[in-house]
């Protein structure tokens, strides 16, 4: 991996050194696909000779319970789902998750991030600020809608976050801000979404009119078919047309050089590995 001359910002708190350890604990009868099953019910376990015992799903599975076969079973079908990391990488992921979850010990029973905890991780890996934009990533990121963003939802988010193509970000940031989920970005969310990034400053007497006209100044560049909304056939248009328009109501994606930190502390080595 191309190494970044100049990290900004790193993890908190501090990430040990991605090492492959024994983990003892509970001896769950799992299987590769009940170590991604994600919510939708439990499947039982098969030959797992307690009768009515059924394989926890992912988001009730803390990385400290897993024996080392389990916790590696998981890495590669981790891995095969996502396909932007490897193996080492997605190890390395799920270290950096379980850090964080260890950090805040009210998290340990629900094996998850809740909104504040992921929003931390925004502010302080990739110097996100926005509070409406960090909201929708965190939706975004929790894709069963439990409040908790788990392993799973953490590794696939982080995929497209730091790696995805330019197709995958574009769906990503039209999701972020379709702020009610009805398949389009409306003038009222232009709106909200802009007003919130925005620094007020002490001379303007109505901030809303300028917000107003840079909401007229978005309908004019993504706004094709001219209906006074920007469907995801028009986004996708003028993104392809101008790159710069990906993140034209906020910063919802990470800069390359907070992309980069994160990942050489997230990836690094230590001297016993």
């Amino acid at each position: 991996m191309q190494r970044c001359g100049e990290t900004r910002r790193s993890l908190a708190p501090p990430i040990r050194g991605c090492v492959s350890s024994r983990r003892g604990g509970l001896a769950l009868p799992w299987s590769p696909r009940a170590l991604v099953t994600d919510g939708g019910g439990s499947k039982r376990a098969a030959g797992s000779g307690t009768g009515g015992q059924t394989a926890a799903p992912m988001s009730r599975i803390r990385p400290l319970d897993m024996s080392r076969k389990q916790y590696q079973l998981l890495a590669d079908a981790l891995c095969k789902l996502t396909k932007r990391f490897n193996r080492h990488e997605v190890q390395c992921l799920m270290k950096v998750f379980s850090s964080l979850v260890d950090t805040f010990p009210e998290q340990r029973i629900t094996v998850g991030l809740d909104r504040n905890k992921f929003r931390n991780v925004l502010h302080t890996s990739f110097g996100m600020t926005d509070d409406m934009i960090m909201d929708r990533v965190f939706r975004s990121f929790d894709k069963d809608n439990d409040g908790y963003v788990n392993m799973k939802e953490w590794i696939e988010g982080l995929s497209i976050f730091l790696r995805g193509t330019l197709d995958e970000k574009m769906k990503f940031c039209f999701d972020v801000f379709d702020l009610n989920g009805d398949g389009f970005i409306s003038r009222e969310e232009m709106f909200h979404m802009l007003k919130s990034s925005l620094v007020k400053q002490p001379t303007e007497e109505d901030p809303d009119e300028g917000v107003k006209d840079l909401v007229e100044i978005a309908l004019k560049k993504l706004d094709h078919d001219r209906d006074n909304k920007v469907a995801y056939a028009d986004f996708e248009k003028a993104v392809k047309d101008d790159n710069l328009l990906l993140e034209a109501f906020g910063p919802c994606l990470p800069d390359p050089r907070s992309a980069l930190a994160f990942e050489e502390q997230a990836f690094k080595k230590s001297k016993d590995d």
